[in-house]
């Protein structure tokens, strides 16, 4: 079996699931990513590159279109990420095919599915997605809610599978044990990300403040830069926890995820234009106790409240304050939580998890059978949950950054 997975380029994040690919597909199968265009200079600023030169089954459109092509209509299995347009007509024979294929796609209407009525973005989704309904093409959704948004352009019908990021925080560094907690250390907070509005930094600020009131001792690393940076820094200074929070600025990936491995709780405060939230799978993995909005992606996924982790609804501030201070004050719960998030990752949300089950798809496919979806975790079967809606869309900064 020959699988290429093509998409704009390759970056941490899909390393993971690359590298198991290639370990599980076995003798005789081959795996081959196909990026199709160069990754910008400032995501490799920020730490998203890779060494492409160790990656042997790395191929470059730009450089080898002939062999990327044929690989592409010749491959037993196609994965197509967000391709940058360049191979639209190439993307669109393959789908037409009647060969396996899938489409791993985030959420397609975050700024509001109100967004589907337009007739010039009907006829684009028609011929993006909907005319491959009858085709053997099933959607990868990369997130909770992308099921909802192609329910709503009648895509995918019966063909849309549980799937995700799968980053692996358990490189270059011991793991965290999930152990009990002493009752007279300071608890240890952590948030990361950019500093940007969709992503609410300052609700961690708050949550300082909110702690610092209550008598808990804590100390809280708020890691990332951003337009906001200042303005948090303000904020912390403002509200007198300037002494308890260390804003740290950019830090590159394998910096962030030593923040998490001292961390007993992170706080994950990105509203609905979230499309995934790979944080929440990594401080998962280093055993943090999570408290996570649930309108981000990954959250409905991962996080089952009160069993692995806090949720709240809504972009709630209230409730995520309170969700806060309920789990500082039991220390107990936050044993149990880390002990739970990581073994979630550990067992069913990981790359070799993801792999081994789209492998397994696929071989039943292309052995004649009707391929079955896994019990739960990726390649399971994606319920098409109610995205936030029209009104929670006016309560925010409603675009994507």
């Amino acid at each position: 079996m020959v699988v290429s997975f093509v998409s704009n380029y390759i970056n941490h994040h899909q390393l993971p699931f690359c590298e198991a690919m290639k370990r599980q597909i076995g003798d005789g199968g081959s795996f081959y990513f196909i990026q199709t265009m160069p990754m910008e200079e400032k995501r490799r600023q920020m730490g998203w590159g890779v060494d492409e030169k160790a990656l042997s089954y790395l191929v470059l459109y730009y450089e080898e279109p002939e062999r990327a092509q044929d690989l592409i209509e010749k491959s037993d299995v196609v994965l197509f990420g967000w391709t940058g347009g360049v191979i639209d007509d190439i993307e669109r024979k393959r789908l037409s095919s009647g060969k396996l294929a899938f489409r791993v796609s985030e959420r397609i209407y975050r700024e509001g599915q109100y967004r589907a009525i337009s007739p010039r973005g009907l006829m684009s989704k028609y011929r993006e997605h909907f005319v491959y309904r009858s085709k053997p093409v099933y959607l990868l959704c990369t997130g909770a809610y992308v099921a909802s948004d192609f329910a709503l352009i009648k895509s995918y019908p019966g063909k849309m599978l549980k799937w995700g990021y799968f980053p692996d925080a358990s490189k270059g560094a011991e793991m965290g044990t999930g152990g009990d907690q002493d009752v007279d250390s300071p608890l240890r907070f952590c948030w990361a990300g950019r500093l940007i509005d969709l992503k609410h930094p300052e609700f961690a600020v708050k949550a300082a403040s909110d702690l610092k009131k209550s008598g808990i001792q804590f100390t809280m690393d708020i890691v990332g830069g951003g337009p906001l940076l200042e303005s948090i820094r303000k904020m912390a200074a403002s509200l007198n926890v300037a002494d308890s929070v260390n804003i740290t600025g950019g830090k590159a990936p394998y910096e962030v995820l030593e923040y998490m491995r001292r961390a007993d709780i992170f706080l994950f405060t990105s509203n609905y234009l979230e499309g995934w939230g790979a944080v929440v799978n990594e401080a998962m993995q280093c055993s943090c106790a999570v408290v996570a909005s649930n309108e981000a992606g990954s959250v409905p996924f991962l996080i089952e409240d009160k069993v692995n982790g806090l949720v709240y609804e809504n972009g709630d501030y209230s409730s995520f304050g309170e969700k806060v201070l309920f789990l500082a004050g039991h220390r107990e719960l936050i044993t149990e939580y880390k002990k739970k998030a990581k073994e979630t990752i550990d067992r069913k949300w990981n790359a070799e998890v993801a792999a081994r089950e789209l492998l397994r798809f696929s071989r039943e496919f292309l052995s004649g059978r009707t391929p079955s979806f896994a019990v739960d975790g990726p390649v399971s079967q994606a319920q098409v949950l109610k995205a936030p809606g029209f009104v929670r869309t006016l309560q925010e900064r409603n675009h994507l950054e």
